[in-house]
């Protein structure tokens, strides 16, 4: 009895906060005003156009190569990072260190997009920028470089910043789910001559698998989430649009800021319906393989 007590009103809130509101997609299908506040029905229905809209825009297949393969270039090097690190310091056997480096490693997750953009654009700016200081003391270059107005460092940039930002923090359930590794196995295979990398290969990373199966089935779902706060950040320069312009920060800049509502659901819609579907796929691939998350 107690713990229905406990539970009922968790999935109360869910309700509330996460069921209900979910109404609000039909004004994808609507012209919403604004002024008919949660009167939605008072609006008029004009069925796929916003959805048209946002197919026939100019630069539609832009936005969707940029999200797709930023998204991409996240899932393919930030996915596999934390596990390596995992991995890493489950072999470090001094203590001291090994918490020095989960320390250091762990800190930028809690630092917000704002200071870590802030630090990103102090580094690489061209005045008095570390990183053109450093290119230049050792003859690399003879002039500064505006790294964030060129396009072709953009992606390199944001991926490098959302690894280190996000390595540490992710790599806290690889290394639990490493800790619960019977270590029987480990003694076995020293006594059999397996060296380190076979005993990481052969005992750790099988036993591992299915977590890593789990996130990825997840990292699958976001893949179209290819980030908002990062891009609108460290983005800000408009020569970087062409290669920076992914849906998230069009629907921020075309749906909210010209007050486009409908258009904005429209798009969100679009995109939760994929991500849905991504999901759902590699769910099944990953049932076959022998974990899923239904």
């Amino acid at each position: 009895m107690d713990v229905q007590l406990m539970v009922w009103p968790g999935i109360l809130l869910i309700f509330v906060f996460s069921y209900i509101p979910m109404y609000g997609v039909l004004t994808a299908f609507m012209d919403y005003n604004i002024f008919t506040a949660h009167r939605i029905f008072e609006n008029p229905w004009v069925g796929f156009k916003h959805f048209e809209a946002f197919f026939d825009a100019p630069n539609f297949w832009q936005i969707m190569r940029n999200t797709v393969v930023i998204s991409l270039l996240k899932f393919v090097i930030g996915f596999p990072a934390p596990i390596i690190l995992a991995l890493m310091l489950n072999e470090v056997r001094h203590m001291v260190f090994k918490r020095v480096v989960q320390t250091i490693t762990y800190l930028p997750h809690f630092m917000s997009w704002v200071i870590v953009g802030g630090l990103v654009m102090s580094l690489l700016s061209a005045d008095n920028g570390s990183v053109n200081i450093l290119l230049k003391g050792v003859g690399a270059i003879d002039e500064p470089i505006n790294f964030l107005s060129i396009k072709d460092y953009f992606w390199t940039i944001l991926i490098s910043t959302n690894v280190w930002k996000e390595i540490g923090f992710s790599s806290i359930v690889y290394l639990a789910a490493i800790a619960g590794v019977d270590q029987h196995m480990y003694e076995a295979a020293d006594i059999d001559g397996a060296s380190k990398f076979k005993q990481i290969y052969l005992i750790t990373l099988p036993s591992i698998m299915p977590v890593i199966i789990i996130f990825m089935v997840l990292a699958m779902g976001n893949l179209l989430n290819a980030g908002f706060e990062d891009i609108l950040i460290i983005a800000e320069n408009p020569l970087l649009r062409p290669v920076a312009d992914v849906i998230d920060v069009y629907v921020y800049r075309i749906g909210l800021q010209n007050q486009k509502y409908s258009f904005a659901v429209a798009v969100g819609l679009f995109k939760a319906v994929i991500s849905v579907g991504l999901l759902t796929m590699a769910n099944y691939l990953a049932r076959r393989a022998g974990s899923s998350l239904w």
